[in-house]
């Protein structure tokens, strides 16, 4: 039997805001344990929450960018379990009555496009960190995190493979950073989601027994533990067993997914409506400010650059993945009107630095305005395309303008005829074999007397001279 693959998300996405959802307490990453903590976000008796009214502004964002209805009126709920990382044995999030509902963003796999659809984004605030050390017989618990803003995004089960799922995790991490609401950092556990997983026969409509995938903080380890999961559930059919609705916790060390716990249902929280919160009103007049302000989204910014600069859709996807990178490329093209050119160095070498260095292009050491100074010495053949390469690992390494390392290291490029006339004359003198036999036919030795004046000129001259000299010279 052939069976195919069932995928939902649950990806939660920690807000940018300045201070937790329902306290004032700083949400900065990395301070020293229980040091942003109140008696509101620690759940003191007599307490009363606010609402960050920022937290509904950046949900709102993201509600419009994924086309979802909003709610007039959403509630808020308590989500009770016990957890030691949970101080109030509650988390206040939304259930019955969410804030926005079924949206869709489009993924591209292999240039088709699918829609993914979107169940529902709902607020909800975060839980504490609880540190582990086998060489300690208790737990450590740092509550700075408690309190903090989340968006859950919920997608329908409409992924059909693990490269779908990843896709759609990119598409909702580049959507969160564009909009400003989220940093997107999944090691940080800043963007973090849960998996549902099943299988079922080819064609069929029926939905299988699903497992949910916890602890998976890479786009990599997201796409390594669905393929293990769509396998083991393959596995345990042909063997005709079950499937068991269990929770199962990815372990990146062994690449396997390990048994945690029985699969919780809603009616295991007792959800109900916080008595402390007053349900949540949200007017169309919000909603259209909401609209008016919201930046260029990536799908738009794609098509802008495919129509006006006229890239590949495929580079363009690349330029547009952040928008940091897209802001880079036009700030060249200010500079430097090109756009292929650009296109190219920045997708070529500026990110294959980058990636090198495990930077963001919003820290790289070669800026947009000296990328494009540099593609302007190419273009007025100051330098050759060899040396250019030279000059821009001596930008990143220095940060030096291309145009004060070209003249410290004296690479302005040969163009004088007579100069390179010369050279060629010299280097074919002295290879008469490759001379008659380039005469006889192997017009392939072209390429290694073209090296050889390269070569002889240190890189420096100017290669349609250099093509031109040569074509002249052997065909005499």
């Amino acid at each position: 039997m052939i069976f195919e693959s069932v995928i939902g998300l649950e990806v939660h996405a920690q807000l940018k805001t300045n201070t937790k959802i329902f306290c004032s307490c700083s949400t900065t990453f990395g301070a020293s344990p229980n040091t942003h903590t109140c008696p509101v976000c620690l759940g003191m008796p007599g307490v009363l929450p606010v609402l960050n009214k920022k937290v509904v502004e950046y949900t709102l964002r993201m509600a419009v960018a994924t086309h979802c209805q909003i709610a007039p009126e959403s509630r808020f709920a308590r989500k009770n379990y016990f957890y030691p990382d949970l101080p109030k044995g509650y988390q206040i999030s939304q259930y019955e009555l969410p804030i926005a509902e079924n949206g869709f963003v489009d993924i591209e796999i292999n240039g088709n496009k699918k829609r993914i659809r979107i169940t529902r984004i709902h607020m909800e605030e975060d839980a504490g960190k609880l540190s582990h050390n086998p060489a300690r017989s208790y737990s450590m618990i740092d509550f700075n995190r408690t309190g903090v803003p989340l968006i859950e995004i919920v997608s329908e089960p409409d992924m059909r493979s693990a490269e779908e799922a990843v896709a759609y995790l990119k598409k909702l991490r580049s959507l969160v950073r564009y909009l400003g609401i989220c940093d997107g950092n999944m090691e940080e556990g800043s963007f973090r989601c849960d998996a549902n997983v099943s299988i079922m026969p080819k064609g069929s409509q029926t939905l299988g027994t699903r497992t949910e995938l916890k602890n998976i903080n890479s786009f990599k380890n997201v796409e390594k533990a669905l393929l293990f999961e769509i396998n083991r559930q393959k596995e345990t059919i042909h063997d005709s067993a079950r499937i068991v609705q269990e929770t199962r916790l990815w372990d990146p060390e062994k690449n396997r997914t390990l048994s945690m716990r029985g699969k919780e249902e809603a009616h295991d929280y007792r959800y109900f409506p916080d008595p402390d919160l007053l349900p949540l009103v949200v007017d169309n007049q919000w909603i259209n400010a909401i609209k008016a302000a919201l930046p260029e989204l990536p799908d738009e910014k794609k098509e802008r650059f495919v129509k006006k600069y006229g890239l590949s859709l495929y580079d363009a996807g690349i330029l547009t993945s952040t928008r940091e990178l897209a802001d880079y490329f036009e700030n060249c093209l200010k500079i430097f009107p090109r756009p292929k050119p650009v296109s190219n160095w920045i997708t070529g070498a500026l990110l294959g630095l980058l990636n090198a260095k495990g930077k963001p292009v919003s820290e790289s050491p070669v800026s947009a305005q000296n990328l494009a100074a540099l593609l302007k010495l190419i273009d007025e053949g100051t330098i050759s395309g060899k040396i250019a390469k030279t000059v821009f690992e001596e930008m990143a390494r220095s940060g030096k303008s291309p145009g004060e390392i070209v003249e410290e290291k004296s690479l302005v490029q040969v163009a004088d005829f007579s100069v390179i006339e010369a050279v060629v004359s010299s280097v074919l003198d002295r290879c008469p074999d490759e001379v008659k036999a380039y005469k006889q036919g192997k017009s392939k030795l072209f390429g290694f007397f073209v090296g050889q004046v390269m070569q002889e000129t240190r890189g420096k001259a100017n290669p349609q001279i250099v093509n031109q000299v040569l074509k002249e010279k052997l065909e005499s």
